[in-house]
Order: structure tokens, then C-alpha cells, then sequence
């Protein structure tokens, strides 16, 4: 069981609980525990009557709820919530050449960026998201959003080889990035990953670069890959070779490297990425709704690669939902292996926790309910008809519960939900906002 952190018995904040489910140790359900928060950070992990030794400035008392650790959105297009259900049941390609990128071309901006963003924001915290690793342009915007919501964001720096409204050209791309993480370097919930678009749409010259950045300021790849079969016939006819194999022709595989989707992998590949140290981020309701196909999550897992669970952008979920992602994740795994054990209910709330933060270098700080890390909290209702009766509420958390039963979120140790109402948003005003890109948007 987690020990008390510290001498002094004194708490910003007392959690009283039902269950507890830390991540770490995996598969633990502490039931009846108090968990103590101090100057941010988890102080203590104790049985409620050890709790009353301590004098705690706030007390919140939770008895039909679970906590469990803040989810980490693995992959998502936050200010893509602008365009949810703009152009569905699309192929990937025709969705993105004929429907998105015109869209972007004409309205991505600051503000787009910024407005999408919020709206993200609080989809994602009523959800339970804590948070997320973004790809897009504007970034400042994405950023300037997260931090006003009080959710932690990695904010890729984009790079794609065609001009847009954001840079000319990749050294433009790369620039911009740069200098809003110099800008945004010591903030506490801001991080960044280097985020080239896709194999198809980003140089050999530009991957370079990338590799060099990532080497010299130590920040992750966050990339599509092998997201499609026609992304793998269109990389044979103009490489000669897999999306994967020109990465690592390329020296981009290593344990910076996040692939996202990693739908079409053979087992030759899957064995490069655990022997790299690869993570993967899985978005499965994404890659179904494009028709991509499933990801190998089983043999990645055998074979030792990081995956965590992303979203995607709302344009191909079109949900936000990292419980929706849990559930069928899991299923997806049984039902193409046959095996009801292929991924249990416990590796999916990892895979949508502690393995993001992993992806993203943050497991030190975030991702469990461990003495000394960041409080980033989540309490779940299971004292719902959707969720009772309860005997086992790890499995509750995977297979039974939706995200409207998220009562509570802390971040840091910071309230941003309450009794289900954000607390750091004004909804009205974000729900406004989005209406009149609506029209805008639809008028061309």
C-alpha cells in the first residue's frame, strides 16, 4: 500500500473515497481509503481512520466513488472540435484531400485554434482528461487555451512540407515551433512534443531535422504511421519501402518515437518498435469511423511496446471519450485474438493512463496515484444504475461506466470539475463561440 510522504501530518486537501485505484501497483482496488494532497502533489494514500490523524484544510467525502488518476489523451487534434460531423463516412484520403484540408486552408487560424481548443478543453475535462498531446497548427493558441482550462497539454510542433496559413515551408514550421516552446518552457502544465504530420506529407530532409531537434532538446516524435494501406502503397511506389522501415532507414526509431494508429503492421515491424523502445498511441473509434482497419494492440503489448489511448481529433471520432476508447479497445483486442484475457480491464486503464504519460516522458509526475506525484485526480460515480451492482470497479471503469458519471477532476491538485460543472471554462460562452464558427464555417 502507498506510505505517507512526508512527517508533518497537515493537508491541503482529504479525499474520502470508496475505492481507490491507483494504476500502480497494476490491478490494485484499495476500497475505504483517504488519499491527502499537499502543495499539489499526493501526500499520503492511507485507510480513512489512519486519515483522521492528519488536519487537512478541505475535506471532500466520496463514498460512492472511485478515484482514479487523470487520463492522458495520447493523440488528439484538440481544435478540430470546430469541425465535428463537418464531413463523415469518408475515407481517410478523400476525407482529408477534399473535405478538411480546404476547410483549413480557409478558417485555421489563432483564434480557430484557440476557440476549438477551449471547446476541447472542456469536453475533455467533464470527461476526465487531465491531458492531452496535440497536433496542429497555431499552437500557441492550443496552448493559450489549455493553460486558461488548467489542463496539462503537449503541444506538437507541427511540420508538413506544403505552405499554409501558418508557415511557407518547413524551416518556417520549425521556427514557429521553437520559439513558443522557449516562450512557454517553465510552465507547469505545458510540454511539447515534435510533431511531423505523416510520412506523406513530410520529407526525408525534413525528418532529418527532426531527428537532429529531437536529439539536441530531447523532445518526442509524436507521428501518423501505418495508418491506412493506401499510406503503405503510396510509401512503396515513391521509397520503394513501409512508412516504418523509411523511419528507421532515417534513425527515428527510438524511445522518442510516438506512431500513431500503427493499424498495418506486420510482426517484423512490431518487433523494431519494442526493440526501439517505441510507443503507440491507439485510437480505435477513429480508426474504425475512417474504415483503417484494427490495430495489433495484443502482439504489441507481447512484444513489449508502450501503447496509450488517444481520441483522435472529434473530425474522425467524433468524441472526445477516453472511457468510449477503454472499452473498445478492449473488445477490439478479445474479439480479433479470440482471447477474452487479450487486454484486461486493468492494462486498458493503464493504457489510457500511466502509458501516455510514459509516451510523453511525464510518468515521474503524472499517470498513477503515487505518493509524491502531481494530484491529478479523477472521482467516478459508480453509485449509478449503470454501474450497480459493483463487485469489481476496475472492471466497472472499462466496461460499464460512461463519462458522464466523472464527478470531480483535479489537476494538480486544483478543482477544475465540480459535481460535473467545469469550473475553470465558461461553457456558455465556449458553447456561443462554436455556433458562430458553425455558421461560418458551413457558409464556406
Amino acid at each position: 500500500m502507498p506510505a505517507q510522504a512526508q512527517l508533518s501530518h497537515t493537508a491541503d486537501l482529504r479525499i474520502d473515497a470508496g475505492w481507490i485505484v491507483p494504476v500502480q501497483p497494476a490491478g490494485l482496488v484499495l476500497a475505504g481509503h483517504s488519499l491527502l494532497v499537499n502543495a499539489g502533489r499526493i501526500a499520503a494514500i492511507l485507510p480513512c481512520d489512519a486519515a483522521d490523524a492528519w488536519t487537512c484544510r478541505e475535506r471532500v467525502s466520496l463514498p460512492g466513488h472511485v478515484l482514479i488518476p487523470g487520463l492522458v489523451n495520447l493523440h488528439t487534434h484538440a481544435a478540430m472540435t470546430l469541425l465535428r460531423g463537418y464531413a463523415d463516412d469518408l475515407p481517410l484520403m478523400d476525407w482529408l484531400q477534399h473535405h478538411i484540408w480546404p476547410a483549413e486552408q480557409h478558417h485555421a487560424s489563432h483564434d480557430f485554434v484557440r476557440d476549438g481548443t477551449l471547446l476541447a478543453c472542456l469536453e475533455m475535462l467533464r470527461g476526465g482528461i487531465t491531458c492531452f498531446n496535440d497536433m496542429y497548427f497555431f499552437a500557441e493558441g492550443a496552448v493559450a487555451a489549455a493553460v486558461q482550462a488548467g489542463l496539462r497539454i503537449a503541444a506538437g510542433l507541427i511540420l508538413v512540407d506544403f505552405p499554409t496559413g501558418y508557415a511557407a515551408d518547413p524551416d518556417g514550421y520549425l521556427q514557429k515551433g521553437l520559439a513558443l516552446r522557449d516562450a512557454w518552457l517553465e510552465h507547469p502544465l505545458v510540454n511539447f512534443c515534435l510533431a511531423p504530420h505523416a510520412p506523406y506529407t513530410v520529407s526525408d530532409a525534413s525528418l532529418e531535422k527532426i531527428m537532429t531537434y529531437a536529439e539536441q532538446i530531447d523532445l518526442p516524435v509524436h507521428i501518423h504511421l501505418h495508418e491506412t494501406t493506401d499510406e503503405l502503397r503510396q510509401s512503396r511506389e515513391q521509397y520503394r519501402v513501409r512508412p516504418l522501415a523509411r523511419l528507421k532507414s532515417l534513425g527515428l526509431l527510438s524511445p522518442g518515437l510516438i506512431a500513431v494508429h500503427g493499424v498495418h503492421l506486420n510482426d517484423m515491424e512490431i518487433g523494431w518498435l519494442g526493440s526501439h523502445g517505441c510507443h503507440v498511441a491507439h485510437c480505435p473509434a477513429s480508426n474504425l469511423k475512417l474504415g483503417s482497419g484494427i490495430a495489433p494492440v495484443a502482439k504489441l503489448l507481447a512484444e513489449g511496446v508502450n501503447v496509450g489511448l488517444g481520441t483522435d481529433g472529434a473530425a474522425s471520432n467524433n468524441r472526445l471519450d477516453l472511457f468510449g476508447e477503454m472499452r473498445l479497445a478492449a473488445l477490439l483486442a478479445k474479439g480479433i485474438t479470440s482471447n477474452p484475457a487479450a487486454l484486461p480491464a486493468a492494462r486498458a486503464l493503464e493504457m489510457a493512463t500511466l502509458n501516455g504519460a510514459r509516451a510523453l516522458g511525464l510518468d515521474r509526475e503524472i499517470g498513477s496515484l503515487e505518493v509524491g506525484k502531481q494530484a491529478d485526480i479523477v472521482a467516478v460515480d459508480l453509485a449509478q444504475a449503470g454501474s450497480q451492482p459493483c463487485y469489481d470497479p476496475l472492471s466497472d471503469l472499462v466496461y460499464s461506466v460512461g463519462r458522464d458519471q466523472v464527478s470531480h477532476v483535479w489537476v494538480g491538485g486544483q478543482p477544475r470539475v465540480e459535481a460535473g460543472l467545469c469550473l475553470s471554462l465558461d461553457s456558455g460562452d465556449i458553447l456561443r463561440t462554436a455556433a458562430r464558427w458553425r455558421g461560418a464555417i458551413s457558409r464556406g
